[in-house]
């Protein structure tokens, strides 16, 4: 694969559980290197057809009747605003089990596939649109919903196998696709202790009530978190596209929630980046933490 210059040639791929993750997670990292003539590309696996109303203006009967259709038409005009490209996996939303203890996830949804299944698709896609770089969730999925774990899992064995001309090779055959190994995955870091903290005490000290003081009280430090942040992605002169492409999705956003509170000013004084691990590389990366995801790939020019 020759180098590329700025954003010739450079292709991003972005794998999400369900239609919102995309503006909730990354959005402003995305929107940035669109701008820069990246080729981003949206991976949604589910409908998100087992989600509710999260939006108290939209929690009526009709919304809920219509809202598998709304969530598509919601996640078109994301798509719009952050001028990605964006494709559907298929399948089925798992939901989000409640309960103890919890309900059996329903058959045949997204996180009950055999893995094979459920990657191949992805597979596909991989050797299509051949990505240099590729984003995901961590093991826990970012938070333990079935979905996004399952899409951790079903990211990482496209990542290894798309590459593979030993593997999956019925994926592409009929239209001559060929092996692509994606160069470097990444994992989403974007709701860790140190960001919530450090807008939580400038909220405070700007005389704000902060939106994160559940959040903080509740918080449980997992082992090894400190240490995740490799990658940080300068994107402030973005965060007000990231929040029109998070409102777009009307049934899932609360536009007076949380999400809103902490005013775009202080959040680019106080933490203008979007943050990931480096999960993946098949190249040398140098010295970390890096600022760029296409660090070792990008060519200056």
């Amino acid at each position: 694969m020759s180098e590329a210059t700025s954003g010739d040639g450079l292709r991003l791929m972005a794998v999400h559980a369900h239609p919102d993750d995309e503006s909730s997670k990354g959005a402003a990292s995305m929107a940035r290197y669109v701008h820069e003539g990246v080729d981003v590309l949206v991976v949604t696996c589910t409908g998100g057809e087992a989600g509710t109303v999260l939006n108290p203006d939209l929690d009526r009967p009709d919304v809920h009747a219509r809202l598998p259709q709304l969530r598509r038409a919601e996640m078109e005009e994301a798509r719009r605003i952050l001028g990605v490209r964006q494709v559907w996996l298929g399948f089925h939303d798992s939901g989000l089990p409640e309960g103890d203890p919890p309900p059996p996830l329903p058959e045949g949804c997204f996180a009950l596939m055999p893995l094979a299944d459920a990657a191949r698709p992805l597979i596909r896609l991989m050797r299509e649109f051949r990505p240099q770089v590729v984003l995901t969730y961590d093991e826990n999925g970012g938070y333990p919903h079935p979905d996004h774990i399952m899409n951790h899992k079903v990211t990482i064995e496209a990542f290894e196998a798309a590459g593979d001309a030993e593997r999956y090779l019925e994926v592409g055959r009929e239209v001559g696709l060929s092996p692509w190994q994606p160069l470097k995955l990444y994992y989403h870091q974007t709701f860790h202790k140190a960001r919530m903290l450090a807008l939580h005490d400038a909220m405070l000290a700007s005389g704000r009530e902060s939106p994160y003081v559940e959040y903080l009280a509740k918080w449980v430090d997992r082992a090894g978190d400190a240490g995740r942040i490799t990658t940080r992605v300068s994107c402030g002169d973005f965060f007000e596209t990231r929040d029109r492409a998070l409102l777009a999705h009307a049934t899932q956003v609360d536009p007076n929630g949380p999400w809103f509170r902490i005013p775009v000013k202080i959040q680019r004084e106080v933490w203008p980046t979007e943050d990931y691990q480096l999960a993946r590389s098949l190249i040398e990366v140098g010295t970390l933490p890096e600022s760029d995801l296409f660090n070792g790939i990008r060519r200056s020019p």
